[in-house]
């Protein structure tokens, strides 16, 4: 299909969401009357085209390091990525990224110049099954006890971790939503990236806003509780979503809306470059809380915000 991308960063999940028309800039979907179901399940995904923007890509390179991977939720491969700098060290952090090729999220992650280990998990199309295969808490803890011990294998030492931050691209924020619902586990992660991937579905199922539904919150309140302590600056959360529309189910401009409504907050509009070509339209900053908001109602666009993943990271952590 002509309308998806085809890039080395694995954007074969960009067929997960894509939209059905553009939303307007205060967050406000900006659709017809309701349309049979058959044809909204038609629409998704988009065949729109759009070209004006840049959509610069990262390529892949070399960087200095041991890989490691073993079996993990959903009987996955787990991808671990040790710098060597994390070898003369008793201590290492660690950002754990859900869906999308490991070569970026390392990159990212070497990009901070720190003790840092990167760990990949890829589980397959949809958020459900990455909510699903963290449903049970005992997974992460698992998951952060076997990334000890093949960092350990990796340096010759036993080492512990410091500070964990999740990112979810897409699909991959089930992963995330799931963890903080633990609420210990909520007290262990330090920082959260999400990366167009805050999504739920509409009540009833199908029916967006401007028909009269509502957003099925259930999705957002461990996401949102997480949100609320990074404004307290007790946690560090970034937020970018694209305008991207997908119709059967909320986009994530809708839900982000949500979640700063349930804060007290507002988006300020702006007019910035964002990384790789990217157009910011809006932000909330309060403490240690940020939500941007990119213009794209395409599928170059959802793939702008993984790749963007290198500043964005950066900026979550530097806050």
């Amino acid at each position: 299909m002509k309308w998806m991308e085809k890039t080395a960063s694995g954007a074969a999940f960009v067929a997960l969401l894509w939209p059905l028309r553009p939303i307007a800039a205060q967050g406000v979907p900006v659709a017809p009357p309701p349309a049979p179901a058959s044809l909204q399940a038609a629409q998704n995904p988009s065949p729109m085209l759009e070209s004006t923007r840049v959509h610069e890509r990262l390529t892949t390179r070399v960087l200095d390091g041991t890989e490691r991977s073993f079996n993990g939720p959903a009987g996955k491969p787990v991808e671990v990525w040790v710098p060597d700098r994390v070898r003369s060290r008793h201590a290492f952090d660690v950002v754990i990224h859900f869906h999308g090729a490991s070569w970026l999220p390392r990159q990212a992650v070497a990009a901070l110049g720190s003790r840092t280990v990167a760990v990949v998990l890829n589980l397959g199309a949809g958020s459900g099954i990455y909510d699903r295969s963290f449903a049970d808490p005992a997974v992460f803890d698992t998951l952060l006890a076997t990334v000890m011990r093949e960092v350990a294998a990796a340096t010759g030492r036993v080492s512990r971790i410091g500070r964990v931050t999740l990112v979810g691209f897409s699909a991959g924020h089930g992963a995330v939503r799931a963890i903080l619902r633990e609420p210990r586990h909520l007290a262990r992660v330090d920082a959260v990236l999400m990366l167009d991937g805050m999504h739920t579905s509409y009540v009833p199922e199908g029916q967006v806003l401007a028909a009269g539904g509502t957003l099925d919150t259930m999705n957002l309140v461990s996401l949102t509780a997480f949100a609320r302590a990074a404004a307290r600056g007790d946690k560090r959360m970034l937020i970018a979503h694209s305008e991207i529309f997908p119709g059967t189910y909320a986009s994530t401009t809708e839900t982000a809306d949500w979640t700063i409504g349930a804060l007290g907050l507002r988006r300020t509009p702006v007019l910035k470059w964002g990384p790789r070509g990217m157009q910011q339209l809006s932000e909330v900053h309060v403490r240690r809380l940020g939500v941007m908001g990119f213009a794209g109602t395409t599928a170059p666009d959802h793939i702008d915000q993984l790749h963007a993943m290198p500043e964005l990271l950066k900026r979550l952590l530097s806050r």
